[in-house]
């Protein structure tokens, strides 16, 4: 009797062991392999419908999932999606996820490291459904006053970020979407409402313009041009730069003119204070064509073009041509044109590396992870990305887009009693097309910098473009120090 009893315990016991054991097989070592089969369509419906963690800002849910009558038991809702569509991305049965909710979808799904013992937990209380929660590092106020500030039906991006942490604390661009549109259990209707999202000039609802849209960034490419310029030694803060009104360029009839409107041509020879104030090509053109390609190559590296990153969302890299450049492609990319691109984050890195001493910090928009009990399970920490220059050039610099603000094309960005570092740009597009895009970057108070502010135009003549650009990156200034 006690012999049958011996083995009967055993026998339970290794059922329970060989139970458990696949249990946890299934849930935590090959969950990633069961999950990435093309043929578990059950796993991408028990997904889409789990109660997925919400993304807050300011603690309150831009995207959140909630109870559903329908075929599901939680359905994904984006409030003011419009605003933060570019951030959140969409979390849609029929095309997947994007942005935020694709870069944390381990942390929103409660699948990630950091929640191992919740999911060991539930396995005992059953709350298995619940994932972690978002928190951003964006402003609100900052966020929907950035979103106002580029007129409906006008194309463009603008970032705010703190200079010293990295923090973004509004990411902006138009056209936008409604991700509800893709969040729907109707297939049909959701494959119709991205067919139109698609269609909308200047659209794509899969990437975010912000971090992931090269365009030609212009003058302030100067910039690198000028930390490049001072780190060689050729040049210093009293050097004399040939300015003429059109360079010549070898090999070609083509001459790089100054802005035939601005105020380069009052001056054949100008100190890089005039020149950077006025944003005169041929002066940063004939820089380039000294110091060579290689350098100025170096010099954009050194700023983060060439880094693709992940805030966690992708960051596409910035190019500056490493091909071999003629006279004339070197002139051209010297003014930030020719195969020069950068996203508009890049942009706001590199105005933020100068705010800051010549150190550039890594990009963050996520502030923290909390659990469903509200325990925080992951916090990201500030963390320098490069080092630019020097604090010494970086002062410099700094100095001479003050300027830039007071006597030069940048005056709209003027705050009585703040000095403000600006720089502005104007792209000429692909030939065929009539207008340009128009930048400004900048960053204030210049003694102690607090916020840092970058804003293309897309597509616009001059005249909007400066309209839209140093005038409104004051309001977002202004609205960062006033706080």
């Amino acid at each position: 009797m006690n012999q049958a009893i011996r083995t009967s315990w055993i026998v339970a016991v290794a059922m329970f062991t060989l139970l458990f054991g696949s249990l946890t097989y299934v849930q935590f070592i090959g969950a990633e392999a069961l999950t990435n089969n093309p043929l578990n369509r059950r796993t991408v419906l028990q997904d889409f419908g789990e109660n997925r963690g919400s993304i807050l800002v300011d603690g309150k849910p831009i995207a959140e999932s909630v109870e559903s009558d329908g075929p599901f038991p939680y359905e994904r809702v984006y409030n003011e999606p419009n605003t933060y569509a570019h951030l959140t991305g969409f979390f849609s049965l029929s095309h997947g996820a994007t942005q935020l909710e694709s870069a944390m979808q381990e942390q929103l799904s409660g699948t990630s490291d950091s929640q191992f013992f919740d999911r060991i937990a539930g396995l005992f209380n059953g709350n298995m459904g619940q994932g972690a929660s978002v928190e951003l590092t964006i402003d609100p106020q900052l966020q929907q006053l950035a979103w106002d500030l580029i007129p409906e039906g006008q194309q463009g991006s603008i970032v705010v970020m703190d200079p010293a942490t990295g923090d973004i604390m509004a990411m902006v661009s138009k056209p936008s979407f409604d991700p509800n549109l893709l969040a729907g259990v109707n297939t049909q209707v959701v494959n119709e409402n991205m067919q139109k999202l698609i269609n909308t000039p200047g659209l794509s609802p899969y990437i975010n313009p912000a971090t992931q849209e090269l365009l030609a960034p212009g003058s302030v490419f100067k910039i690198i041009d000028t930390a490049a310029a001072l780190e060689s030694e050729k040049y210093d803060p009293d050097s004399e730069l040939p300015n003429p009104q059109n360079l010549e360029l070898e090999g070609t009839t083509y001459e790089l003119p100054n802005y035939v409107s601005g105020q380069c041509s009052s001056r054949t020879v100008a100190d890089f204070a005039f020149a950077l104030a006025h944003s005169c090509n041929t002066a940063f053109a004939n820089i380039a064509l000294e110091l060579g390609q290689d350098t100025i190559l170096k010099e954009a590296r050194e700023f983060g073009f060439g880094q693709e990153l992940f805030i966690p969302t992708r960051v596409v890299a910035s190019q500056f041509p490493e091909e071999d450049l003629n006279e004339p492609q070197l002139a051209q990319s010297a003014i930030g044109q020719y195969n020069v691109k950068a996203t508009p984050l890049e942009i706001a890195m590199m105005t933020a590396a100068i705010a800051n001493d010549g150190v550039q910090m890594k990009p963050q928009l996520v502030q923290s992870v909390r659990a469903p009990d509200l325990r925080i399970i992951e916090e990201p920490q500030p963390e320098v990305l490069n080092t630019s220059t020097s604090p010494e050039i970086a002062n410099q610099i700094t100095e001479w887009m003050v300027g830039t603000t007071e006597f030069g094309t940048a005056t709209g960005a003027q705050i009585p009693g703040v000095d403000v570092a600006s720089k502005t740009g104007t792209a000429e597009l692909m030939q065929g097309t009539t207008g340009n895009n128009s930048w400004y970057t900048g960053f204030a108070p210049a003694d102690d910098p607090q916020v840092v502010v970058t804003i293309v135009i897309e597509n616009v003549d001059v005249p909007t473009g400066s309209q839209l650009t140093s005038p409104n990156a004051k309001k977002l200034l202004e609205a960062v120090l006033n706080k």
